[in-house]
């Protein structure tokens, strides 16, 4: 696979806000050229979700960070953890240089590669940022990788991502509702009580308490084609959270084919992020909805 040097692709800010600026490269991992600080920020974002993560995210979650090593000091080197994951789940790390396309993306997952931005975010950007960093990608996305179910479900969401792609935007926007309420902001119920499995939760302090302890937000049972017809927020913490039984589920849930779905999907009105169904939805939570927007969901 070719290799380029690391540029560092970032949105950009306008006056109408970030518009995202896309890579397709694939790059070494520069480690030797991390400064001291990029390594305390990792240490500090690592400590600080360490802490809080026990009792709060899964334990499958919680046994990849251990495998990993990636308390061990410092930005890990993905040299490192290919050597464990693909002994595990023939995953790979590939190091980028920012957001992909749709199309690259899905072709990196199809082939059991999973992508993560070389580059780390500023200090002062410790509680937020506007799109995905090494943090993020490594801390929230790798760990369940070790998880030979969620690694299957990665590969297939692929898949499906490919043929999404080739069908037209209304089918891919409906697979990355899917991606989002799940990969990223998924809840799991497991015996000991809900936790949370989605990578955006797990890397965030805040919404790693919020998700579970607010009662704004409702949580409401796993079913694919309303997470799929359910628009989201970006700009906030989530008002909706779906919550699976088990990760058996969500990859029992990407064996159909999807075409019939977008299809019946594209007859049907997306219902709001914060919408509750009163006749169809199993609701674990229903949310206060205190201070939701109502104008802004994607």
């Amino acid at each position: 696979m070719e290799t380029a040097t690391p540029r560092k692709v970032e949105h950009q800010q306008t006056d109408r806000g970030y518009v995202p600026v896309y890579a397709t490269g694939v790059v070494e991992q520069p480690w030797s050229s991390y400064s001291r600080t990029d390594h305390e920020v990792w240490d500090t974002l690592f400590a600080r979700q360490c802490e809080m993560l026990p009792g709060r995210a899964c334990q499958e979650f919680l046994d990849g960070v251990k495998k990993f090593g990636l308390g061990d000091g410092g930005i890990p080197k993905f040299a490192d953890i290919n050597q464990v994951l693909a002994k595990a789940t023939g995953w790979e790390l590939v190091a980028v240089e920012g957001l992909l396309p749709d199309e690259v993306f899905f072709d990196h997952l199809a082939n059991r590669r999973f992508p993560v931005s070389w580059w780390i975010r500023k200090p002062e950007q410790l509680d937020y940022l506007s799109e995905p960093d090494l943090f993020h990608d490594l801390f929230g996305h790798v760990p369940l990788l070790l998880n030979p179910v969620f690694a299957d479900y990665m590969q297939a969401y692929g898949r499906g991502g490919m043929k999404a792609h080739a069908i037209g935007p209304e089918a891919l926007m409906n697979l990355t509702r899917l991606y989002w309420y799940t990969v990223e902001f998924g809840l799991i119920d497991t015996r000991e009580g809900m936790r949370i499995y989605g990578a955006g939760i797990v890397s965030s302090k805040g919404e790693s308490i919020y998700c579970l302890d607010a009662d704004a937000p409702n949580r409401i049972g796993f079913d694919l084609e309303r997470v799929m017809n359910t628009r989201y927020r970006i700009d906030t913490y989530q008002q909706t959270y779906f919550v699976i039984d088990s990760f058996e589920q969500l990859f029992e849930a990407t064996t159909p084919d999807f075409t019939p779905i977008y299809a019946r999907l594209r007859e049907k009105t997306p219902h709001a992020a914060a919408d509750v169904l009163e006749d169809a939805d199993r609701v674990f939570h229903y949310g206060s909805h205190e201070g939701f927007a109502t104008n802004a969901d994607t």
